[in-house]
């Protein structure tokens, strides 16, 4: 099973990915499947609010004659475990909807209606993910447009495994506000000094990148590169369960390249509060959660009788 999961680049992780989400095929499937990396990012890893990528696509099927599940039972399921697992464990969920690339403009047109016309109160961004050679970001322009008018964020996926360019194209054209890895733009020093100027995130996934082939190591990984440009970085997991990893794994990862303790990963998970969709209230919450286990951890010990 393990070498089942060790790919040999990006378009043999694409396979595997379909692979595996073609097995996640009714509405009892996704409600579980939710409602547990739910509890796991909760009870295991203390998360307390995530954005979740979803492809329901990829499990609508709109494309195929009786494939898939409607996309109203689909949303219903996510919404259910949603609401359940803020119920049973505090944490707070929120849906970014991706289109799949390697399925082109129709995938992007279903996708769109679903963020549109089945909108669930929890849907905050629209995304870009799957592979980017062969798959131009300028063809999705419409449906981006139409998100953010919508009042949806612009989070696609760029520069993981193309040039600087798609990243380009990721800001200009579909009017991103995180860039999903960006790991060429470290080739670009004009890109990353626009990155630092603006201010746009990069969601960094170091584990993602080596196990698919996108960098050759972790010690050739752009993050440092990034950091010393000024830019944005948030760490993130990307899909823990194919590589064999957790968000808490990812921020030990960027703490060994980057040399922090527990201030810097500290400030690192502040980072990600920021470039959030949360709303205030949320942000401030889990702002000043960091704050605390901050100061918790750097106290000195005291003696049992409080001297």
């Amino acid at each position: 099973l393990r070498r089942f999961f060790e790919f040999r680049d990006f378009a043999h992780f694409i396979d595997v990915y379909l692979a595996v989400t073609a097995l996640v095929s009714t509405s009892e499937d996704v409600h579980l499947l939710t409602y547990e990396v739910a509890r796991e990012m909760a009870t295991e890893q203390r998360i307390r609010y995530a954005e979740l990528t979803c492809t329901p696509f990829t499990s609508v099927r709109p494309d195929l004659a009786d494939a898939g599940m409607p996309i109203e039972a689909y949303t219903e399921a996510i919404e259910d475990a949603r609401v359940g697992a803020e119920r049973d464990f505090g944490i707070v969920l929120r849906w970014i909807y991706d289109i799949p690339g390697e399925f082109g403009v129709p995938a992007a047109d279903a996708t769109l209606g679903f963020a549109l016309d089945h909108r669930v109160d929890a849907l905050v961004g629209f995304g870009l993910g799957g592979p980017e050679i062969g798959v131009p970001r300028p063809q999705f322009e419409p449906h981006f447009a139409a998100a953010r008018a919508a009042g949806l964020h612009s989070v696609p996926h760029a520069g993981e495994t193309t040039g600087p360019e798609t990243v380009w194209d990721a800001l200009r054209v579909l009017g991103a506000e995180r860039i999903g890895h960006g790991t060429s733009a470290a080739q670009d020093p004009a890109l990353l000094a626009h990155l630092a100027e603006t201010g746009v995130p990069l969601e960094v996934c170091p584990s993602s990148n080596v196990a698919t082939r996108a960098v050759a190591s972790l010690e050739e990984h752009p993050l440092r590169e990034f950091v010393a440009a000024g830019v944005t970085v948030t760490i993130n997991s990307d899909d823990p369960p194919m590589f064999g990893t957790t968000l808490n794994q990812e921020y030990a990862v960027a703490a060994g390249l980057l040399g922090l303790d527990a201030s810097g990963v500290a400030d690192l998970a502040r980072a990600a509060v920021t470039a959030s969709f949360a709303d205030e209230p949320t942000r401030a919450r889990v702002l000043s959660e960091i704050d605390a286990h901050l100061g918790a951890h750097e106290s000195p010990a005291r003696p049992a009788d409080g001297r």
